[in-house]
């Protein structure tokens, strides 16, 4: 009985654990958790055995309990019908033989004493019995209960952190191609394009001043060559001509 006392305390006590402060307390919830699983599912199955054992004891002695029931019936039917047989054959004249009829009701009486005293007995540790059931069986169906509910806070703890570490990758993620960070690979690469246009428009820009450079320099030999023209044809008209002959 005392083993079944201290595996029906240990279920209790699982029965009645507050899951929430303990994983307030614990340093790492899910190894916590699966620890708790572990020792929740060991201690069922503990108690689960210890159950099967302790009903299996209350039913033989219950058994035994009515088999002793009926045989204080059947000796005090016994009993009853030596009496009778006695007071018969007494009437009858045959006392001697009565009187072996009256020790053989004694007999019957005496064994029906025996078996009321165990049936007697027997009816404080049966409730005993039956009450430890009850309670054993209660405490294995809660301890069943927050079983399934430590699976499930475990369960979901597990999906919580899974999320919360995808939720971070992605966060690593959007942040290392963020455009706007000058650090970053997009930015510097933009930069550089940026320098190559710059380049290529400055060359653009050297090559139309050169190109308009040229056709300066032409227009300018134009209007020498008109002004040196002009300045022979002044010379001329300042000549005098001469007489042909």
């Amino acid at each position: 009985m005392a083993e079944k006392q201290s595996i029906l305390g240990r279920i209790t006590q699982l029965a009645k654990a507050n899951i929430n402060a303990l994983l307030d307390r614990a340093e790492d919830p899910q190894k916590m958790l699966d620890q708790l699983v572990r020792d929740y599912t060991n201690s069922i199955v503990e108690a689960e055995e210890a159950v099967a054992q302790t009903i299996g004891n209350l039913r033989l002695a219950e058994k035994d309990y009515e088999e002793d029931q009926i045989a204080v019936r059947e000796w005090g039917v016994k009993a009853i019908a030596a009496s009778k047989k006695a007071d018969e054959v007494r009437a009858a004249g045959r006392e001697d033989e009565a009187a072996k009829w009256d020790a053989l009701a004694r007999t019957a009486l005496a064994k029906q004493i025996d078996f009321e005293r165990e049936v007697k007995e027997a009816e404080p540790v049966i409730a005993t019995q039956r009450d430890v059931v009850e309670k054993l069986k209660s405490g294995l169906n809660q301890s069943r209960v927050k079983l399934e509910d430590l699976k499930t806070k475990r369960d979901q703890l597990i999906a919580r952190q899974r999320t919360a570490e995808a939720q971070q990758k992605l966060h690593a993620t959007v942040s290392s191609i963020n455009v706007l960070d000058p650090n970053s690979e997009l930015s510097r690469f933009e930069d550089r394009v940026r320098q190559q246009e710059a380049i290529i428009a400055g060359k653009l820009e050297l090559a139309a001043d050169s190109f308009e450079a040229k056709f300066e320099e032409l227009e300018a030999s134009a209007d020498d060559l008109e002004i040196e023209a002009r300045l022979a044809a002044l010379k001329n008209l300042g000549q005098p001509r001469q007489i042909e002959d």
